[in-house]
Parts: C-alpha cells; structure tokens; sequence
C-alpha cells in the first residue's frame, strides 16, 4: 500500500500563517515530484533486491530541507528513501556531503545509519536526487523527553557527550565539509584535501548560509579552508560579494522591528561596512592556543528529533541508538563549533548559568494549571543544560572550556552575525562589533600590545546602544505575541493548530490596532507581521 502521488510530492505536516514565510510559496518551495516506480526500484535494487519485493512506499516524515518516506517489503525488511525539496541548497554538495559525512562517522564507530546509496544528481530514472538509508528502530527522542525523570535525561546527554567527544577528537586536514574524492572530483574537477583515508576529502562549505538565495551564484571563497583565519574570513567575504552584486536598500525582514527604523529602507553599504570593520578584525581573533587551530566536526542540529533512542529489555535503560540529518555538517575549529546544542540550553537563566541544581517551588500543587506547566518546563530547561555541562565537564573538557568561557561564546556569535545572510538590519553584527572593542585585550590575549584596529565614534554608540533598546523591548513583546498564538519557527503551525492560530492572530491584531493612536493604524497594518508581503528582494 502507499500513498497518493500529491500526498508523496506535497508538504502536509503543518501550515505557515503568513507571507513572513508565505504558506503557499514555502509548500510550493517542498513541492518534490519524482518518478515513483523508478525510486522504488532503485531503493530495492541498493539493498539486493526488486520493485516485487516491496509491499509499502509512504510518507514517514517531513523537515526542513527533505521528506523521507518509508518503504516495507513483503518479508518485512524495512528502510528509508530520503528526497530533497526543491528549495534545498546546495543540492549536489548537500547530498554528496551528508553521505560521505555518515559513511566517514559511522566507519569511526559513530552511532549513525547505514546508507545503502545515493545520487546527489537528479540525472536518473527517479529524476531527484536520493539517499537510501538504515531505518533505525527505536523512539523519537522528541517524544519522550518532555516525560524524562532527572536519571534519564543525565544517562541520554552522558551519551551523546560522549559521542560528540569521540566525534571532536577526529583531527581534519583543513575546513569545509566532507566528500568522497571521486564526488567532488566530479563535480568540481579538483580533488579537495584529501584524508589518510584517501577515499575522502575535505571541500567545499556546504552549510546553507553560504549558498543561500542568490549566494548560489556567486564565485567566492567556500574553502576548503587551510587555516582558521580562512575560515573566520570566508562567510564575511560571501556576504560583501552578495551585497555589492544584488544588494539594494530595503526594509527589514523582520517587520515588528521596522518602527524603530522609522520604516525607512536600509542600505547594504551599512552592513558592507561593518563587515569590512569584521574583516579587520578577524585575523587577530585566533586563539593563542595551538590546540585550537586544529579542524573537527560536529552534528550540524542535534537536537530531539535527531535522536533516536530504545529501552534496554535488560536495565529498562535509554540508550541513543542513532544521531540522524547530517546535512550541511560543516569542519571547523573547534572554537567556532562550540556551544550547548540550542535545544539544550538555557542560557538567560540564573539557575542554569550558576549551574545550581534546580529543583520545583515547594508550593508547586497550590499553583493553577498554567503556572504549574511553566515552572515544569523551566525545572526541565534546567536539568538539561546542567547535565549537558556537568557531562562535557567530564568526557570533553576541552569542549567545556570554551563552552564557560565568555569570550569564546562571543567569539562565536561574532563569526555568526558576520556569515548570516543580509536581511536589511546590520544592527546584530554592529552590536557584537562594539562588544569587540569594549573586551579587546580579552579577545586578543595581548592586553595593549595589539591595539584595536577598529573605532567607533561615540555618537554612533549612543544611536546603536538606544536602538538597541528599542530593539530589544519588541523582540520580547514579539516573542510573547509568538508564545500566546503558539508559533513555530517561521510561524509554523500543525494542522490542528492552524485554525485556532489563525485566530489568536487576527485577535492579537485588532487588540495592537487599537491601542495606537488612529494616525498610525494605516502604517502599522500595512507593516504586521501575520500578513503578505513580497520577499523576492531578501533572497
């Protein structure tokens, strides 16, 4: 059995509420047809098999970037077909990288599944690129992480620190992400650097940011990257080369923070500028530690729903089974790949910061439904951000280190805001950028011996520090807004939120139309953020 060809191509997990991430162009964007018959008989054919043997093609979930589909056959041998959207980028490296990025893990004892095979090309019988991989069985640890006791959650995140430990001591001879030879060879007519393992090779980046859009078109620098300095210049350089060739003023992307622009379009040159302001300062911002400048790699999104976990029939115990979704895995020092995996953290947190062990309010049972649920989850925020730093305390102290270390943290922020694609703000780079100069002697290591080679004038720093404040009183308004309504990422609802969603939007709407003066209703619906808007230019 399986199902139909429009519930096989078409995005049916959830909706979008608005043009912030138009609905109708983001399903159109994971629209994917493909030739049906042809992906099954190639499937049946990586694992020794024939189109006969196989009972059951159907959807088994979808993501952000592919839709995987579960096939049965009559003996009941199970496996998985994975097919990239449309909108996926950059389709070729992101296939052939994933697939050499497992196959390379996995050969090192990594707990990942086995890739039967793959095409990165859609020039084949099936006419989409595929991978064909291991179903894992077991549990979706997005489904039972919420219910965890303090015991389970310690014995999960001291297992997948440890794997992350075994994963960062794998020293790479330079920075990009990894290809079998003959993939990239192919596609690039060079063999990349290659590993002892020579089948392997370190290429091209093929994180998202850099191919955004019309990124794409763009001929820059995507390494492989022989040094860290390389690294930490690439994605700036990117971004400038993008914004010289398509940029053109426009408003901010994110459209609750445009009053504080006064709704005036923003220039790319502004940003140009603090990039360069960036680039000045990257090559000083190498740590002084040797251990540090070697390249490793890390899970490119760990969190639940790419854990797979089983009880043990013995102990009753979790065990992580399987890490899935390796794509845009991307080689890197190590100082610009730390961090608490996002799901994992708790950050802005007193408790969690101080890593005092957290514990329920004594009154928990006199409090309301609502008020009992929020101090749950924030007990559950806690427990898992202490256990993921006490665990990393002892299985990947280096990691640690840099994970306590402000500066570090920074660091990484820094190079985060310099490679994120321009959406006309340049406010987030700016910011970190002032940061910079006020801890320089601590970023550098060098107190005065190395003088800051940017200066920003004091008239510019009251503007930014008063934007700042602005900016930062309505990302919380809008953070709540997003909470009360329910949204997901980019306004993502399930099905069965989507009319309820619909709803508290419209509600939340007429109750901000309300409160503001009559003069300026016109502007601030013509702007709301729940409503259509073109966003061709932002690409």
């Amino acid at each position: 059995m399986s199902d139909t060809p429009n519930d096989l191509f078409n995005y049916s997990s959830g909706r979008w509420l608005q043009v912030f991430v138009n609905n109708d162009l983001r399903v159109a964007e994971r629209r994917r047809e493909f030739d049906v018959e042809e992906l099954c008989r190639l499937a049946a054919q990586s694992v020794g098999r024939t189109s006969r043997d196989i009972q059951a093609f159907v959807k088994l979930a979808e993501g952000g970037f592919n839709r995987t589909f579960l096939i049965t056959m009559h003996d009941g041998f199970e496996m998985v077909a994975r097919v990239p959207y449309t909108v996926t980028v950059p389709k070729f490296y992101a296939i052939a990288s994933e697939v050499a990025t497992m196959r390379f893990l996995r050969s090192s004892g990594l707990p990942i599944p086995e890739v039967y095979d793959y095409s990165p090309s859609s020039d084949n019988a099936a006419k989409t690129e595929y991978i064909f991989m291991e179903f894992i069985r077991g549990t979706n640890f997005s489904d039972v992480w919420l219910d965890l006791e303090e015991g389970e959650i310690n014995s999960v995140l001291r297992q997948l620190v440890q794997v992350e430990s075994r994963m960062m001591s794998i020293h790479f001879p330079a920075g990009g992400s990894l290809y079998y030879t003959e993939d990239l060879e192919k596609m690039t007519g060079r063999k990349g650097i290659l590993l002892n393992d020579e089948r392997f090779c370190v290429g091209v980046d093929a994180r998202v940011r850099m191919w955004y859009g019309r990124r794409s078109q763009l001929d820059v620098d995507r390494g492989p990257y022989e040094s860290a300095e390389a690294a930490l210049e690439a994605v700036a350089r990117k971004e400038i080369a993008y914004l010289r060739q398509f940029g053109q003023p426009i408003l901010p992307f994110q459209r609750e923070r445009r009053e504080y622009y006064e709704y005036k379009e923003q220039l790319p040159s502004d940003h140009i500028k603090n990039l360069e302001r960036y680039l000045l300062m990257a090559p000083l911002l190498i740590p002084k530690d040797p251990a540090l400048h070697h390249f490793c790699i890390r899970h490119p999104d760990l969190q639940p729903s790419n854990i797979i976990v089983s009880r043990s029939p013995e102990s009753n115990q979790l065990k992580v089974v399987s890490l899935l979704d390796w794509q845009h895995a991307s080689i890197l020092p190590p100082f610009l790949l730390a961090g608490i995996p996002d799901r994992f953290q708790n950050y802005n947190d007193p408790i969690s910061e101080a890593l005092i062990p957290p514990s329920l309010p004594v009154n928990l049972n006199k409090l309301n439904e609502s008020e009992q649920n929020r101090e749950r989850s924030l007990y559950h925020s806690r427990l898992f951000h202490l256990h993921y730093v006490k665990n990393t305390k002892e299985y990947n102290r280096r990691h640690l280190d840099l994970i306590i270390d402000p500066i570090s943290m920074f660091l990484c922020r820094l190079f985060d805001g310099a490679g994120a694609p321009w959406e006309g703000e340049t406010h987030t780079l700016k910011t970190a950028l002032i940061k910079a100069t006020e801890v320089w002697a601590r970023l550098v290591g060098q107190g005065e011996a190395v003088p800051c080679p940017v200066v920003f004038d004091p008239e510019d720093l009251r503007q930014t520090k008063e934007l700042s404040e602005k900016l930062q009183a309505v990302d919380e308004a809008f953070e709540e807004c997003q909470a009360m309504i329910g949204l997901g990422p980019e306004t993502w609802v399930t099905n069965e939120q989507y009319e309820m969603a619909v709803a508290l939007g419209e509600l939340v709407k007429q109750k901000v139309l309300a409160r503001i003066p009559e003069e300026d209703r016109a502007r601030t619906e013509a702007h709301w953020f729940l409503d259509d808007m073109d966003e061709k230019d932002y690409f």
